[in-house]
């Protein structure tokens, strides 16, 4: 696939087919992201591959989890600034209304809204997840560098017809999910990824999220064609 068609097909999939991903293609598309830059060449990207019994054990783990914290065991990074400005904040309100939309789920409908939700520890029905793991000590480069990672690897998918749904959600059991992957004290929990074959007929991903117009985020000078 063409790296521009990559870009443009990839979206946040939260509906996924029961079609097993093989594990060769697994390692090929990470095997081809451990290209993506990092300064100094550090790498600082750490993954675990889970599928089949390994996957359904942890979801059975976390299942009752759930129920005992709601919200969660609490992140140990914030995701979003606590006074988030225009136009970012209402981009994020936004996005949420067109995800409880295309499904039906009342704006009031709370219980369902947290069903929802909750399909983020399923990893919305994908037959494979990722989990990416960060050093504690590393700082503000190396986090830019894993992000430049799990985008290579949601390209790198596509390629394999496959679709992905990078979920921060998963720092909210970053106890529970450490201690299922034996992560070492010094390893940080970032993300979770869902990955396998889209669900094409699935309202939910029916729909894109909207992108600024170029002019509204860059600006350029000095150009003469």
């Amino acid at each position: 696939m063409d790296v521009r068609d990559a870009v443009a097909t990839r979206f946040s999939c939260r509906a996924f087919l029961p079609i097993p991903v093989p594990e060769h293609i697994v390692r090929e598309i990470l095997t081809l992201a451990a290209r993506s830059p990092s300064a100094g060449n550090v790498q600082p990207w750490r993954v675990h591959a889970l599928a089949g019994e390994r996957l359904e054990a942890l979801k059975a783990l976390l299942r009752p989890r759930m129920a005992e914290l709601p919200n969660g065991e609490g992140t140990e990074f914030p995701i979003f600034p606590h006074d988030m400005p225009d136009p970012y904040r209402q981009r994020r309100f936004a996005v949420g209304e067109q995800i409880y939309r295309s499904i039906g789920v009342r704006r009031e409908d709370k219980p369902a809204r947290y069903r929802q939700y909750a399909r983020n520890f399923e990893f919305f029905g994908a037959p494979a997840g990722l989990f990416v793991s960060i050093e504690r000590s590393f700082v503000l480069g190396q986090w830019i560098d894993l992000g430049s990672f799990i985008q290579t690897v949601m390209l790198l998918a596509r390629d394999y017809g496959l679709h992905t749904c990078p979920q921060e959600a998963w720092a909210s059991f970053h106890r529970t999910v450490a201690a299922f992957l034996s992560l070492p004290p010094d390893m940080m929990l970032f993300c979770g990824v869902a990955l396998g074959y889209a669900d094409d007929t699935a309202p939910i991903n029916s729909w894109r999220t909207p992108r600024e117009s170029l002019e509204a985020f860059a600006d350029f000078s000095g150009f003469t064609g």
